[in-house]
């Protein structure tokens, strides 16, 4: 499968890059070889999460979209230093989202962001700033989610993989990966139920 092979290719260049290797070359040997799925991860996370970027006066594309986020992994990529598939693909989502807060910002008027730490730390409390409540809430619900589960959520409902690829990348069982996308999900929909467009109908209030 694609997903397989790209994620046997990205463990060998983060192997290269641990080893020493030439860090420019290696990186950009990386994302290049990563970019279809990065792309994926793009449109998945623009589509899903900021649909109204995608809609004038922005109108987003996700090509738009993986160019600076790639910019962004490569600066990154200069100081972090990510072991595994696993690690890689979520610093790759935590830029995506960067990225489009500040999209998000700009459409709003609001003064932009100064540049975010290039490591692996969450993003800041206030990143969401410009999306609407409910856009927050869910946004807010899914980091809120425990880590496995959260992971299982990243991988299969944003990034698009199937739950078989999941696994691979997370080095469990199917099982285990259908166990905490079934928890992630209940979960949100007990935090987010009252989103559901049937839900008013059902409030006697």
């Amino acid at each position: 499968m694609t997903d397989d092979r790209t994620s046997f290719a990205v463990q060998r260049y983060l192997d290269d890059l641990a080893g020493g290797g030439p860090a420019d070359a290696i990186v950009r040997a990386l994302l290049d070889r990563a970019a279809r799925r990065l792309h994926r991860l793009c449109a998945s996370v623009l589509h899903r999460g900021y649909p109204r970027l995608a809609r004038p006066p922005l109108n987003v594309q996700s090509e738009e979209m993986l160019g600076a986020v790639v910019e962004r992994l490569l600066k990154a990529l200069r100081e972090a230093r990510p072991t595994s598939v696993r690690q890689f693909f979520s610093l790759a989502a935590q830029h995506t989202r960067w990225e489009l807060n500040d999209l998000a910002r700009r459409l709003d008027g609001e003064p932009r962001a100064g540049d975010v730490a290039d490591d692996l730390i969450p993003a800041p409390a206030d990143s969401a700033s410009g999306l609407s409540p409910d856009c927050r809430r869910i946004i807010e619900s899914i980091e809120a989610l425990p880590a496995d589960e959260r992971e299982a959520f990243d991988l299969v409902r944003v990034q698009g993989l199937t739950q078989v690829e999941a696994a691979e990348v997370l080095g469990v069982a199917v099982k285990t990966v259908k166990r905490r996308l079934d928890r992630g999900l209940r979960l949100l929909t007990e935090r987010l139920g009252d989103l559901r467009p049937d839900a008013a109908e059902r409030d006697p209030s």
